[in-house]
């Protein structure tokens, strides 16, 4: 079976891990992490990272620093992972749902504006399987509105954006680089991997030093055990960390290597009618994290019938999200009664995502392309 993703650990990284097990540094202390975040957020254009144990509680962390009261409302889309609608669940904040863009799949920008209400506090944004989300309008309306910008950008290491595209000050600016605070996991399947584990980015100093407390049970540097606030047990380790700078040695690679994953399925599958292929817009550096496709519905197969056509042929793949409108848990809590989204529903319904992992070899990607072009052609 050719998996749709698997992690590719050929740096440093059993080095790195040995020196933590030989020095004992082995928990949530230690040089690795320091090194990790400071080189991440540099990466991303920031000045301070936050590490914690995995990218969903990146999310949980960043909305709690937020301070959102019962009621208080975040715009969000519906077409991404759930981590995103529970953060704001768990903060006491409710998820206010937009569609998704029919082309890049990340929020549709022009919806937003319609959603916001006096209740609204924040604007979560998602950058969808590698692709940026339209960020200059965002940013726009936020800074309007007087709303902070949370910036999910999980899926998309190294993914670039041209800001101020209209202007003679345009820049490619790096994602994870907008916003109050920007989101990002390091799960295996990523583009850099500690196996588990995530971060949160911010350019604001106090940020930073509330975030650092929540994640480890808001304990204060005056009165260890003494709480002011209560925390998290979100910490992350310094064996992560060390596999996190082994990856970050070669980031360049990793990247480009994504991206030759992207333009090589491109360029064997366009053509084909019946499959939507990604885009790149020509204001994005997409990362192409995972190769998506859209299934005409002209075929009579939805995306779970092609995904077991594949498997027959040795061809591991997953389906594309579930809108946030209709996960059955949130149905069961009466949270988005009646509410549709057409272009996430079919995405839902229609699309998924073929082998897309950093040790996908050149092999393995033809071979996927031509059961994808003959089942395309039935």
């Amino acid at each position: 079976m050719i998996p749709v993703s698997e992690p590719l650990l050929s740096g440093r990284e059993s080095e790195y891990v040995a020196a933590c097990l030989k020095t004992g540094w082995i928990s949530s202390s230690g040089t690795f992490i320091e090194q990790f975040e400071q080189q991440w957020s540099r990466f991303c254009g920031r000045k301070y990272g936050i590490s914690v144990c995995n990218g969903t509680v990146a999310l949980q962390a960043a909305v709690a620093a937020l301070g959102l009261a019962e009621g208080d409302e975040v715009i969000m889309p519906t077409f991404t992972i759930i981590s995103c609608a529970s953060a704001i669940l768990y903060c006491g904040g409710t998820p206010v749902l937009v569609d998704v863009d029919p082309r890049t799949w990340t929020m549709d920008v022009a919806r937003v504006e319609d959603k916001i209400t006096s209740r609204t506090k924040a604007i979560m944004v998602v950058h969808i399987y590698g692709h940026p989300t339209d960020m200059d309008p965002i940013v726009a309306l936020a800074e309007r509105h007087g709303l902070t910008i949370i910036e999910d950008a999980a899926e998309a290491h190294g993914a670039e954006y041209l800001s101020g595209r209209k202007s003679a000050a345009s820049a490619w600016r790096r994602c994870g680089s907008f916003g109050l605070a920007s989101c990002f996991s390091f799960y295996a399947n990523k583009l850099i991997t500690t196996g588990e584990g995530g971060m949160v980015l911010t350019d604001d100093a106090a940020l930073a030093e509330r975030l650092r407390s929540l994640r480890n049970l808001y304990f204060q540097p005056a009165r260890r055990f003494a709480h002011e606030e209560l925390g998290f047990n979100f910490r992350f380790t310094n064996m992560q960390a060390a596999i996190g700078v082994a990856q970050l040695e070669r980031v360049d690679q990793i990247v480009e290597k994504k991206r030759w994953i992207g333009r090589e399925y491109t360029k064997r599958l366009e053509g084909i009618p019946v499959l939507q292929l990604p885009v790149e817009e020509s204001w994005a550096r997409s990362v192409y994290w995972m190769y998506g496709v859209v299934l005409s519905e002209k075929t009579g197969m939805d995306a779970a019938g092609f995904a077991k056509a594949l498997a027959d042929r040795g061809i591991e793949t997953r389906p594309f999200f579930l809108g946030m409108h209709e996960q059955p848990v949130f149905k069961r809590r009466g949270l988005f009664h009646g509410e549709k989204y057409p272009v996430a529903e079919r995405l839902a319904q229609q699309g998924l995502y073929l082998p897309s992992g950093l040790a996908l070899t050149e092999e393995q990607l033809t071979t996927v392309v031509h059961a994808v072009r003959e089942l395309a052609k039935r």
